[in-house]
């Protein structure tokens, strides 16, 4: 199934005074085939059509969730790791990026003044459907999983080189494009992330590469602290990460999931 939220496009955006777009009305919904259905309730608890639908064309896709956390997990390929001269970790390498770097599909990637060069890393993620802290031995994860969606893990790479935390290079405000929907079956082992900057391919990998698996990532990160519903994992960027540009239009596409679009654009600042 795949779950959505949205605002439809008849009511105007407002941008406030720190640039970041307010979503008044937003909605969830249910897509199947061209037509969005919307539904009463968050998109991870229990559904209940109103009634109205839209044409896809008719909305703007919003994050899917609102977390309170995005962890993301680090060198989770190996030809990843290598490519930027770091051996394959032991055990799951974990950091944050704050709700505040959260963007919509279509928004735009802001690249700060501060950063010589600001990469694309196109990612799966995992978002979280009910609350999860220290999993019994043997218990079941998928419970936990609302569904997967695409997330572009956005990074000043000059800044996290040249700082020992990668706060910093990583939490930029609209450095977390995530979306556009929520997939909430998705076949892993059949799924590949891709990434593509003004349509030349630059990253593909069957997600199945990951060194650590989905289950055991949740495992991990759930005995370090409490995942909330709508809280965000990244799972990790296969090989191919480079530069962006402004101008530059980046797409994070997964199989089963869809295309997770964002330009790039100078900060005015």
């Amino acid at each position: 199934m795949r779950l959505c939220r949205f605002q439809p496009l008849d009511f105007d955006l407002k941008v406030g005074v720190d640039s970041h777009e307010v979503h008044p009305q937003p909605r969830a919904g249910i897509i199947e085939n061209d037509t969005v259905w919307e539904i009463v309730g968050e998109v991870w608890g229990n559904r209940r059509r109103t009634g109205l639908k839209w044409r896809v064309s008719q909305i703007k896709f919003l994050p899917p969730s609102t977390p309170s956390k995005i962890i993301c997990v680090g060198r989770n390929y190996l030809d990843h790791a290598k490519e930027l001269g770091n051996e394959a970790p032991k055990e799951p390498l974990i950091f944050l990026k704050p709700p505040s770097a959260v963007i919509a599909p279509g928004e735009p990637i802001v690249l700060p003044a501060i950063s010589e060069r600001v990469d694309f890393e196109g990612e799966l993620a995992i978002v979280i459907g009910r609350r999860c802290f220290h999993l019994a031995p043997g218990e079941d994860v998928r419970p936990y999983i609302a569904g997967y969606t695409c997330l572009n893990d956005v990074t000043a790479r000059d800044l996290q080189k040249r700082d020992a935390q990668w706060t910093r290079g990583k939490g930029f405000d609209t450095f977390c494009p995530f979306g556009p929907v929520l997939e909430t079956k998705l076949d892993l082992g059949a799924a590949t992330v891709e990434t593509f900057v003004n349509g030349v391919k630059k990253q593909s990998a069957p997600a199945a590469e990951m060194i650590f698996s989905c289950d055991v990532i949740i495992r991990w990160i759930a005995q370090v602290m409490t995942l909330e519903p709508g809280d965000v994992i990244a799972t990790g960027t296969p090989s191919g990460v480079g530069p962006l540009a402004a101008g530059d239009v980046v797409e994070v596409s997964i199989t089963g999931i869809g295309t997770l679009l964002n330009a790039v654009i100078a900060c005015e600042k």
